[in-house]
This record gives C-alpha cells, sequence and structure tokens, in this order.
C-alpha cells in the first residue's frame, strides 16, 4: 500500500506549487476556496537506483516502484478551530502516514501573506496550535461521551472506559501545555488504544520551507539551520525547497531537468529528497522481490519480520510461511546472480522473527 502524506499549511503558503513540484503535477494554483473541495491527489513512484539495477539483472516483464501518495488539502486558516475542522478534511487528515507542513518562507508581493508579513517560525506555531485544537476537540467530546455512559456499565468495561478516560487526560493536559501527543511516552497498549483516534499532533511532521529562487544558498542555509535547530526532534524533521523553481524543473524532461539544475547547481531534486526524508522520518525501509516476470520494491517499517514482510506481499504467504530466502542487494550485486549468491554462501534461509534489512531481496517459501 502507497505511504500517504497530506500536505498542510495556511492560506497562501504555496502549497499547491510544493504539491506540483514534488509530484509532476500541474494542478491550479490559488483555486482552493474552502475546506470541502476535494484535495489534489496524485501518486509518485519511488525512486530507488537499487530497484533498476536488479531490473537489468534480472529482465523481468514488469518493474514496479514503491509508492507515495501525496494529498494537497485546503490550507488552514487561523483560527480555523473556532468553528472546527470539516469532517471530510479531517478524514483525509487523520488518514495520513504524515503531515507535510509547507511553510512560507517566500516573499511576493502579488501574493500577499493572511498575516501581512513573512514569518515561518510564527507560521510554524499557528499551525501546530491548530493541530492541537483539533485533538483536544476529540479529547473533551471522548471524555464527554465516557462521563455519560461510565455509570451505565460495570466490570472490565468500566474498567476499560476508566483507562481511556485517564489517558485521554493525560494527553488533554499535556496539549494544554503545548506538548504533542508524539512526544508522550506511551505504552504498546496505549498507542494501540490511540491508534483509531487519528490524532494529528500523533503524526510524524515534516516541515517544508518553502524558499524563493533567490534564497537559494546562504540565506536558505540560515533559515534553515534555524528551523532546525528549534523544531527537529523524534518524529519532527525539517527541510526546505524553491517551490515555484522545482515546479518548473518538474515540468522538464529529464535530461533538461538535469541540465537545469546543474547550472543552478542544484544536486538532487527536491521531489526526490522529499520521499527519502519522509521515509527516514516514517522508519520506512525497503526489500525486493524478483521473479521472472517481475521485479518488485515493498514498503515495510525497519523492525519487520521475514512473516510480517510475507504478509505485505499476499496473506497466503504470511499464513503458510516455511522459510524465506534472502540476500542483501550488495551481495547478491557483488555475486552477479542468485546462484552465485549460493555459491558464496550469501543467500541464505531464514526463520519467521528474522528481521528484514533494508536493499534484503526476499523468496518466500510457503505452503498454499
Amino acid at each position: 500500500m502507497a505511504v500517504q502524506l497530506v500536505l498542510i499549511g495556511l492560506p497562501q503558503s504555496g502549497k499547491t506549487t510544493v504539491f506540483n513540484a514534488l509530484t509532476r503535477a500541474q494542478a491550479p494554483t490559488g483555486t482552493f476556496t474552502g475546506a470541502e473541495e476535494e484535495p489534489n491527489l496524485a501518486t509518485v513512484k519511488v525512486p530507488d537506483p537499487r530497484l533498476d539495477t536488479l531490473t537489468r539483472m534480472f529482465n523481468p516483464r514488469r518493474t514496479v516502484p514503491a509508492e507515495v501518495q501525496y494529498y494537497d488539502v485546503a490550507g488552514l486558516a487561523k483560527g480555523v478551530h473556532e468553528r472546527g475542522l470539516s469532517g471530510r478534511l479531517l478524514g483525509y487528515l487523520s488518514q495520513a502516514d504524515a503531515l507535510v507542513h509547507v511553510v512560507r518562507a517566500f516573499d511576493d508581493p502579488a501574493i500577499p501573506h493572511p498575516e501581512r508579513s513573512i514569518d515561518p517560525l510564527r507560521d510554524i506555531e499557528t499551525i501546530d496550535t491548530e493541530l492541537a485544537f483539533s485533538d483536544l476537540a476529540i479529547i473533551e467530546k471522548r471524555l464527554a461521551r465516557i462521563q455519560s455512559m461510565i455509570g451505565k456499565v460495570r466490570g472490565a468495561e468500566r474498567e476499560a472506559q476508566e483507562r481511556e478516560a485517564e489517558l485521554l487526560s493525560r494527553l488533554q493536559a499535556a496539549l494544554t501545555g503545548g506538548t504533542p501527543i508524539r512526544e508522550i511516552e506511551l505504552s504498546a497498549e496505549e498507542e494501540k488504544l490511540l491508534r483509531g483516534f487519528g490524532f494529528l499532533t500523533a503524526k510524524p511532521l515534516l516541515i517544508l520551507l518553502n524558499l524563493g529562487e533567490e534564497q537559494l544558498g546562504e540565506p536558505a542555509e540560515r533559515l534553515l539551520a534555524a528551523a532546525s535547530e528549534r523544531y527537529e526532534r523524534p518524529g519532527v524533521a525539517v527541510d526546505a525547497l524553491a517551490g515555484k523553481l522545482e515546479a518548473e524543473i518538474a515540468q522538464l524532461s529529464d535530461e533538461d531537468a538535469r541540465a537545469f539544475m546543474e547550472e543552478l547547481g542544484i544536486a538532487e531534486a527536491g521531489r526526490d529528497r522529499i520521499i527519502r526524508r519522509s521515509y527516514a522520518l516514517l522508519g520506512l525501509i525497503s526489500f525486493f522481490t524478483t521473479e521472472s516476470h517481475e521485479v518488485r520494491a515493498w514498503t515495510i517499517r525497519r523492525g519487520t519480520t521475514a512473516l510480517e514482510a510475507a504478509g505485505t506481499i499476499h496473506s497466503d504467504m504470511q499464513q503458510g510461511f516455511i522459510r524465506a530466502e534472502v540476500v542483501s542487494y550488495d551481495d547478491l550485486v557483488r555475486t552477479g546472480s542468485l546462484a552465485e549468491a549460493r555459491r558464496a554462501g550469501v543467500l541464505r534461509l531464514e526463520g519467521k522473527q528474522y528481521v528484514v534489512q533494508d536493499g534484503d531481496v526476499l523468496h518466500i517459501l510457503f505452503n498454499v
């Protein structure tokens, strides 16, 4: 399943321009008029040179890269919590694997900022506050519901509701004090209990500074350093790109884009870097399957076992799992083929508890 990243930000932050830069889409900019509008959506293939190499080695009928889905939703205006996020908008946000907060750093008199000045750090705080208020509203509603029900239940059900109320009250106090849920230490049981709420401040967050072309170089480095020092921590990453420039590059052919970036001194397309940062933020890795008909990249969380990876491919493989044949990408490329990897002793059999590593090439042995 594709990783889902939802772009958020204040109105006039250049969010749709960044969406176009990341997806090579051509969505009209400046057209969102309300939170009920359908978001822009695009699916992007994850660039991975290892997949290209495996394709050349195995010459399959098709190659299937991993995918990322980007959603570009309506801007979150300051004070939106006072009327509440719409159910549709909240639905998109709560289903995201991570949020990408597009923060305006560029200055353009033709596109006035809602606050009439450019202040990225202020805007980061504004959106953080709106996300916290959204979570608080959900908590308050659920606590009121528990309070109305708890006198009507007994035994284990009452104890479960009391535990839930205690946990939600702890989150409520933390949010009121300015601490997002992602920074609260939770047990595995508590994390499982909260999963269905889709709390926004629990989600990994990529703060993406949207620069003007004239800011590239030292000004961008200073701004990025200041934002990183203030906000980067586990679960929060900070990056930057010149959205308008990158959107223009995204519309060029690969050859023209490379030449243009070389001329500007841009080493890597922003869309590739942001996918890589998002994977790191989410703790995601890739493993590969190589068959004569298909070479495919699969996305899993770091720490996934061979049994769980088999289920990512197909539920039948997980249910009938016997063993996994495993070789690292580096060892496979070094030896040149699966047969040579087996002869060299680097292709091995692993059991269901083996923790899959980034770049592993797997062949699952299973009974139907």
